[in-house]
């Protein structure tokens, strides 16, 4: 059978400041990775694998593609049997074994080819063969620390972290979510975390790739503002990087949408559409050594390693690093970046004892970063100039670092329950010299800009401890959840600006001599924010799991303090609290069919009355967004397909005539379908449309009554297709379309973007180079070359499509 081609397991690393201890760590662990898979090859040549869960007749069939060997299958003997799956480099042998493992069945080698037989019974131990009973493997994950497994293709998982439900197939979860693998970040070339969401037609990113922080639209909501990070780590806020999330250390993307205050608690700046949750590497069950070099437009070379080995007797200790450093000028004018990575994840796993380390360490400095231009009242949004056009000065720069640890463990008190700690922590440390707000003039392209020196700091940190049960009363199950958790931030903020702005154009950029403004010398604190909570959930699972209702609460306390900047006394403080409710309910009238709805709520600081307003000083309860939801999931196998409506409705304070009070409204309505999977053999499909209805419906001005939200297209799509060639073994073709409808810049809808589309293709050739599995793999990002205006940002800021892009890389597993 011919081979397709083989989806390494995608890690990075990356070779940037990490502590002297962990360099050491990296080179001695590839010393003895070089040794031991040296002898390792000497024995049997390995082939890479890439093989999900599933039927065991199909896993069976993946295999004999992707390892080149004909396999005789009786389909009927293994009706009803799942596989495991098999993922990571083997040899023949050893492949089989584990793929089959638990299956009662071994395979025998014919001059025909292999052929599967019933394994040799219990009695036959008398002649030295030891089996066990037939076992049938659920794709479920057997410990709450596990991953879901991936789905067919592998490009997306089969469940979620769903934060304080812990693990849930996606049959199972009473709301919509997209868990991206690490196959998928590494296939597809991504370097942040917005590079992989934007596969999700949900969402949309508000910024751009020459800038310095990635926001984001989940459902017609922002998520992120750039000042405080909206991005879960391993279901924790305040640990993942402050502005930009890279990939190289991260299995899992998870974007779940809708409100997540129950899930994960309230956001530092409260989300209301969805939240996204990163999971990182930990070490793999299988020794890994992987390197990948990698070329970007128009000069931005690097690499990057991931190493990954167990030790103890019974392998139970764990270390995993990656690390990555490019460098050189991007596809911006006068732009050049240098980035590095340095992640280490420790882990020990023992019979009912299991604990996690993770510390990440992530630079990025930009010579000539891009900003997002704002429009002046009233004008014609201007024609997109090229992609590669930057209107920022080359003397102009930002460097930003950020360093992340998380700690968490987990003890089994019995059978069904299991008791979590977790303790995380974030700096950030940014010193930017840009122009901090351009603004565009005229429809000419006129651009004014006035350089600003400016630094920025934040520290947060995150603690939680939960109780999950299991346990029955009745006909009814319960999957019960308790958690107390904490979070907290102090933010550093100052600034100087030039004392004239500088003019310059969209088209064409005028560059200035180098201009002198005073860097601060002390960074003062600006606020301070806390955030308690405790939460409780029930999953009540009747008829064999056919109906389940989700039942949660959590009460938090929001706290925050406002500093001035020159005195350091307090000027406003903000102290309340509220309770967020979730109810969820899943039925299943047959066995690959989900009928899901939800109403969950959303929280978000409440305002204080500003100064001009008549009440001067009152403090508003939290916002509360409430979310109502209805959807159906089927899953046809390898193929799966969601289909959701929604309504969302975010409450906000403004300020009519002299009083200021909580009587705004925005409302967005949806209509959501997702399909991914393999439509047929050797083609795999990641494809999604929305359809997005966003008004004000509560103003105060009839100018701004019932418009269109701000940066919320009605139409928002994605189409990614792959193709294993059947003519060349290890071939595949893939193609991205991304289509994004009209957008508004400001709140009357005077001033709007056009729709646009953008067409990627790539192409991947895996082989074996001297032995080792190698992956080859080429994308070129908007192939026809187009100019348009991407987005606009939740302030009114618009973001400039990426030009025509080459991607390059060579992955080797050793």
């Amino acid at each position: 059978m011919p081979a397709t081609p083989a989806h390494a397991a995608p890690f990075s690393i990356r070779l940037s400041p990490l502590a002297f201890a962990v360099r050491f760590g990296l080179v001695a662990s590839m010393a003895l990775a070089c040794h031991g898979q040296a002898s390792a090859q000497a024995v049997a040549p390995q082939i890479q694998y890439e093989i999900p869960a599933g039927p065991l007749a199909e896993a069976l069939n993946h295999f004999a593609q992707q390892s080149g060997v004909t396999i005789a299958v009786d389909a009927n003997k293994v009706q009803g049997l799942r596989s495991p799956g098999l993922h990571g480099g083997y040899a023949l042998d050893e492949g089989f074994n584990l793929l089959l493992r638990g299956s009662g069945y071994v395979i025998a080698k014919t001059d025909a080819g292999y052929v599967l037989s019933p394994a040799p019974k219990p009695q036959d131990a008398a002649d030295g063969v030891r089996t066990l009973p037939p076992v049938l493997v659920t794709a479920s994950a057997d410990l709450p620390s596990d991953l879901p497994t991936a789905y067919a293709g592998g490009q997306v998982a089969r469940g979620a972290r769903l934060g304080m439900l812990g693990n849930t197939d996606m049959m199972d979860a009473p709301l919509s979510s997209t868990s991206y693998t690490a196959q998928t970040i590494q296939d597809q070339q991504v370097r942040t975390v917005a590079d992989v969401v934007v596969n999700d037609a949900s969402v949309r990113v508000a910024s751009q790739a020459g800038g310095i922080l990635d926001t984001f639209f989940v459902r017609g909501f922002p998520v992120g503002n750039g000042n405080l990070g909206e991005i879960a780590f391993d279901g924790f806020y305040g640990v993942a990087p402050n502005y930009r999330v890279g990939t190289d250390y991260v299995e899992r993307v998870e974007v779940i949408k809708g409100p997540t205050a129950l899930i994960y608690g309230m956001a530092p700046s409260g989300s209301v559409g969805g939240g996204i949750n990163i999971v990182p590497k930990r070490p793999a069950d299988k020794d890994l050594t992987q390197f990948t070099a990698d070329y970007a437009s128009a000069s931005q070379l690097g690499g990057h390693l991931d190493v990954s080995r167990r030790f103890g007797e019974d392998r139970q200790f764990g270390m995993r690093f990656n690390g990555s450093y490019r460098s050189g000028d991007t596809v911006q004018d006068k732009q050049s970046r240098q980035a590095g990575i340095g992640a280490l994840a420790l882990d020990y796993r023992g019979e009912r004892f299991r604990a996690t380390l993770d510390y990440v360490d992530q630079q990025e400095n930009i010579d000539a970063p891009s900003r997002l231009p704002r429009l002046t009242a009233g004008i014609a949004v201007p024609a997109a100039p090229d992609g590669r056009r930057n209107t920022t000065q080359s003397w102009e720069y930002a460097k930003v670092a950020d360093q992340s640890l998380l700690l968490r463990s987990e003890y089994d008190l019995g059978d069904t329950t299991t008791w979590t700690v977790g303790a995380g922590a974030g700096r950030t440390h940014v010193e930017r010299l840009f122009a901090t707000s351009p603004v565009v003039l005229n429809a000419a392209g006129d651009v004014s800009a006035l350089p600003s020196n400016f630094r920025f700091e934040v520290d947060r940190a995150s603690v939680d401890t939960s109780l999950r049960s299991q346990f029955a009363t009745a006909a009814v199950h319960h999957s019960v959840s308790l958690q107390v958790s904490a979070y907290q931030d102090r933010l550093g903020r100052v600034s100087n600006s030039a004392a004239t702005a500088l003019a310059t154009n969209l088209y064409q950029p005028v560059n200035y001599a180098p201009q002198t403004v005073a860097t601060p010398l002390v960074v003062p604190k600006v606020s301070e924010t806390h955030l308690t909570g405790v939460a409780l959930a029930d999953t009540l699972s009747m008829l064999d799991k056919r109906v389940q209702l989700t039942l949660g609460l959590r009460h938090q306390k929001i706290e925050s303090d406002n500093f001035s900047e020159t005195t350091g006394a307090t000027t406003s403080q903000y102290a309340k609290s509220a309770t967020t409710p979730m109810l969820g309910l899943v039925v299943k009238p047959w066995q690959n069919v989900s009928l899901y709805a939800n109403r969950i709520e959303g929280l978000t600081k409440g305002d204080t009355a500003p100064g001009t307003a008549s009440n001067a000083g009152v403090v508003f309860a939290p916002y509360k967004s409430k979310q109502y939801e209805l959807g159906v999931k089927i899953d046809h196998g390898r193929l799966s397909s969601t289909l959701s409506a929604f309504e969302i409705k975010k409450p906000s304070g403004q300020l009519t005539g002299s009083l200021f009070s909580v009587d705004g409204e925005q409302r967005n309505r949806g209509l959501e379908y997702n399909l991914f999977g393999e439509i047929l053999p050797h083609i795999r499909v990641l494809a999604s449309t929305t359809l997005l209805d966003a008004k004000l419906t509560r103003t105060n001005s009839a100018a701004t009554q019932g418009k269109t939200a701000v940066g919320v297209p009605s139409v928002q799509a994605n189409l990614g297709l792959e193709w294993d060639t059947p003519f060349v073994p290890g071939l595949t073709f893939t193609g991205g379309l991304v289509h994004t409808g009209k957008q508004y810049a400001d709140t009357a809808n005077t001033q709007s973007l056009p729709n646009w589309r953008r067409l990627d293709l790539g192409v991947r050739y895996a082989t074996l180079l001297a032995g080792k599995a190698t992956t080859y793999r080429l994308m070129v990002r908007n192939v026809a070359d187009k100019h348009y205006w991407a987005s606009v940002d939740a302030y009114g800021g618009l973001a400039q499509g990426d030009p025509r892009t080459v991607l390059l890389s060579a992955t080797v597993n050793f």
